[in-house]
């Protein structure tokens, strides 16, 4: 049913008069007869008498007209849902503990004004899609990966540079130190099951390890969170790296200790990315808002992958 017609019958419905309802439409009132036939036609009943006041509904047209009303409020809906600034902005954080979502918790409190849709993918190829796509506006990600560069339409800024801490049991070796050297790391065994080979936190892992000689495993089931932690506080020969910025709870029995990596200090680079065309109002929003936040750590005493941007 073609929508022009049904708005048309509406306003002379409204007006009860079809120079009326031309002139509200900025039409003929031969063009406003010519809409009025053709939905008659297609409905198969006649919808107005006419009289010498104007134009009276019929009864078949006194039915139709609440559902004319709904069929345009439908539209309507259907047109806002997709008109930029009245859709929520759609952000892929990764994971619901890392520190991408914490960013965009801070970001809804200094704007609770923007609607948020909060999404997790899981690697940059499937984000990437997404933002060509228009599925999503903007994703956190580690860029750019050797071998696959961004495409030209995607747009990336570095936000934040999330420093490494080893995360150990009570009676690991290194539980009592204030900070830990990453020389001195190494021969100890890192166990990090969640990393996925062709991610760019697999990426980032094997740099890391070739570039300073450690031992990153990431063999058995990943269980999640909770297991790699119950697993680390048991395991005296076992640690694990975490983000500062991660936010995880375990109970106190478990005693594990975050410790500090220095000299250099391994940070995970989060990066924004989104697509050069996307207009959204609130997408400018965010970037001011993470380019506001606090700066990153002296370049001269971290250390990324060659590959970061």
């Amino acid at each position: 049913m073609d929508l022009d017609t049904v708005r048309t019958f509406v306003a002379a419905a409204d007006s009860g008069r079809f120079q009326d309802a031309a002139d509200e439409l900025a039409l003929t009132q031969q063009a406003v007869s010519k809409r009025i036939a053709a939905l008659e036609r297609g409905l198969g009943v006649r919808l107005f008498t006419r009289t010498p006041r104007g134009a009276e509904l019929t009864i078949d047209g006194q039915a139709f007209l609440p559902h004319a009303r709904e069929l345009l409020r439908v539209a309507e809906r259907a047109v806002a849902s997709v008109r930029v600034g009245h859709r929520p902005l759609r952000v892929d954080v990764i994971a619901s503990r890392v520190a991408p979502s914490g960013l965009m918790r801070g970001f809804h409190q200094a704007h609770p004004e923007v609607e948020l849709d909060v999404v997790m993918l899981f690697d940059v190829e499937t984000a990437v899609a997404a933002l060509r796509s228009g599925t999503i506006d903007a994703s956190f990600r580690a860029v750019a990966v050797p071998g696959r560069p961004l495409p030209p339409d995607i747009a990336s800024v570095r936000v934040l540079d999330e420093p490494l801490h080893l995360l150990t049991g009570p009676g690991h070796a290194l539980a009592g130190a204030r900070s830990v050297t990453l020389a001195r790391l190494a021969g100890h065994r890192i166990w990090m099951p969640g990393i996925v080979p062709g991610t760019e936190w697999a990426a980032y892992y094997d740099d890391l390890r070739a570039e300073f000689g450690l031992t990153i495993e990431a063999t058995g089931p990943n269980f999640g969170s909770d297991a790699l932690l119950d697993t680390v506080a048991d395991t005296p020969a076992l640690a694990t790296f975490m983000g500062e910025h991660t936010r995880l709870v375990w109970p106190t029995g478990h005693g594990l200790r975050r410790i500090p990596i220095t000299d250099p200090t391994p940070v995970y680079p989060h990066s924004l990315l989104w697509h050069r065309d996307n207009p959204h109002p609130a997408l400018a929003a965010l970037r001011t808002h993470l380019a506001a936040l606090a700066p990153r750590p002296d370049p001269a005493g971290i250390w990324t992958p060659a590959w970061v941007r």
